[in-house]
């Protein structure tokens, strides 16, 4: 059940300004807490400002809705320090619990690494995001670098790894988007963003509709980079370093519709080298692009 945390336009107003102008979610949670405000309340607001400045959705003006806490599941990936998969066996290097996270070795092989980065290069355009107002594509400083999206099970290649990565996440084949390679090049970076889909936007809810919300999102990393890139989770203090094969998990959406916020992500600047990463995200429902109509995947 969800109740309203009530509040001046002016604290609005201050807590927007000192959020945009650089200081850290924790530093305005202490300043008001400073002028007797309970913690608790003053970390909902502040949240409630982060996750708008994220998403570009309208920040609060006088009130926020104080949902339920996010409730965890168990994760959809499987127990142990091995997870056996029909042609290979991938090692977990890493797991947290809230959120699931988990660090995962050999997931791609080299020579499949080197073909995926061949077979992308001469499709590589400048990425794009979705403004979260308009729903439009759009190319800016969220993201820098230069990406393409294969289509699920395009090859035999892309097939295999369609197919093993679906059944590392445990959901079907067919729940998953298009495998995205992305590119950085040295000085290039990904800021802080969330993966889930926010419902408040129109573009959104058309693919909700269609597809369901996003759960999961696995990042392989197909070259080692000599410095910097790494997956940095800031509300948890983590990072993940690139190294060819291995592959970051993390879930974000639960059965009652929640989305977790701790799963807010970026990619860390390249500081010497380049980053080629590998992306797959797994939605509840089968996923189903704009305009496709119901039919057979291909080699199904």
């Amino acid at each position: 059940m969800e109740s309203v945390l009530r509040f001046s336009p002016a604290l609005s107003d201050w807590v927007l300004q000192n959020l945009k102008r650089g200081c850290t979610p924790a530093e305005v949670v202490r300043a008001m807490q400073a002028q007797q405000m309970p913690e608790s309340a003053a970390r909902t607001i502040v949240d409630a400002f982060v996750l708008a400045l994220r998403t570009g959705s309208p920040p609060p003006v006088d009130r926020v809705e104080v949902a339920e806490p996010y409730a965890h599941e168990a994760s959809r990936l499987a127990p142990g320090h091995v997870i056996r998969l029909a042609d290979r066996t991938v090692r977990v290097a890493a797991r947290m619990d809230r959120p699931a996270i988990a660090v995962l070795r050999d997931v791609i092989d080299a020579e499949e690494c080197e073909a995926l980065i061949a077979m992308a290069r001469p499709r590589l355009a400048p990425s794009t995001t979705v403004d979260p107002m308009s729903g439009r594509a759009r190319s800016g400083a969220h993201r820098s670098s230069l990406g393409m999206f294969f289509r699920l099970r395009e090859n035999p290649l892309v097939a295999r790894i369609d197919e093993r990565l679906a059944a590392l996440m445990g959901l079907p084949v067919d729940h998953g988007e298009g495998l995205q390679i992305l590119y950085y090049p040295e000085g290039t970076q990904s800021l802080p963003h969330f993966d889930f889909l926010v419902p408040s936007n129109p573009a959104n809810q058309a693919s909700l509709a269609r597809s369901g919300q996003r759960l999961s999102t696995l990042v392989s990393y197909l070259n080692d980079v000599e410095e910097g890139g790494e997956t940095v989770f800031p509300e948890l203090g983590w990072s993940v370093a690139p190294q060819r094969g291995h592959a970051v998990y993390f879930e974000y959406a639960n059965r009652h519709g929640q989305v977790d916020t701790a799963s807010l992500h970026a990619g860390a600047p390249v500081k010497r080298g380049e980053k080629w990463v590998a992306t797959k995200w797994m939605r509840s429902q089968r996923f189903m692009a704009a305009g496709e109509v119901n039919r057979p995947l291909p080699g199904s």
